[in-house]
């Protein structure tokens, strides 16, 4: 579980955060929405003790990250907007480095690596250098290396960005399967119809707060709307308009 309480970031004069609170709770699946600059990536990083919050707190399983942070990141897995792969590295090397960097025996890695293959559908791409991937294959393995270490909360951060169909439905059904054991899952995305097909919450970020949250259902409610990508624009308005809190 994670939860978020008041938190806030400030770069110099700028308050990408401002007061952010939400629960993302386990065996569920999570989508922190907003527009562009809405604070989505800065909280995700906070979470992800990526970055240090200039106030609020971050509790992972009960574990303050502030205090704590190395005892987060093992009980995280996080992919972040930096997908970076080693290019000369095979796909196998690749998730293999984060799971030592972790500490793991070889024989659990090696199991970890062939069932996240499966799970994530790269199998035949596993000792071929990552260079000259596509968008897709690099995601799947970008993917594989957070979550090479069975981490119980998982945090994505616009993983289908670019990504085909194919791909796409892929990745859905991996997140699905992470939900039906029992991780938080929490996720970043701008396509509705994802959000749609996913996520049991909704917490929307606007102007550097939250401005709802709850079930797809609660938000739609909330905005007067059926349609989710509607509601969103409502939702997300001029930051006068924005009212702390929302549906839960």
């Amino acid at each position: 579980m994670i939860e978020v309480a008041s938190l806030a970031k400030r770069f110099g004069s700028v308050d990408a955060v401002r007061r952010v609170s939400f629960t993302a709770a386990d065996g569920r699946v999570t989508g922190l929405l907003g527009p562009n600059g809405a604070g989505k990536t800065t909280t995700l990083r906070m979470i992800s003790t990526l970055l240090a919050p200039s106030a609020g707190v971050v509790s992972v399983d009960g574990i303050d990250a502030g205090q704590e942070p190395l005892a987060v990141r093992a009980r995280v897995g996080a992919l972040s907007d930096a997908r970076g792969l080693y290019a000369r590295l095979t796909a196998r090397e690749n998730i293999a480095y984060y799971g030592e960097l972790r500490g793991m025996a070889r024989p659990r890695l090696a199991e970890s690596i062939g069932r996240l293959a499966s799970l994530l559908e790269f199998e035949s791409l596993l000792d071929r250098r990552t260079e000259g991937f596509s968008q897709g294959e690099r995601m799947k393995v970008a993917i594989a290396r957070a979550l090479v270490h069975d981490p119980p909360n998982v945090i994505l951060d616009e993983p289908t960005n670019g990504l085909d169909v194919m791909t796409t439905r892929s990745l859905r059904e991996a997140v699905r399967r992470l939900r039906e054991a029992g991780k938080c899952v929490l996720f970043s995305s701008h396509v509705m119809q994802e959000v749609a097909a996913l996520c049991d919450e909704i917490v929307i970020v606007a102007h550097g707060v939250v401005s709802a949250a709850g079930t797809p259902a609660a938000i739609r409610e909330a905005a007067g709307c059926e349609d989710l990508e509607e509601a969103f624009v409502r939702l997300t308005g001029p930051a006068d308009a924005v009212a702390p809190g929302g549906p839960r």
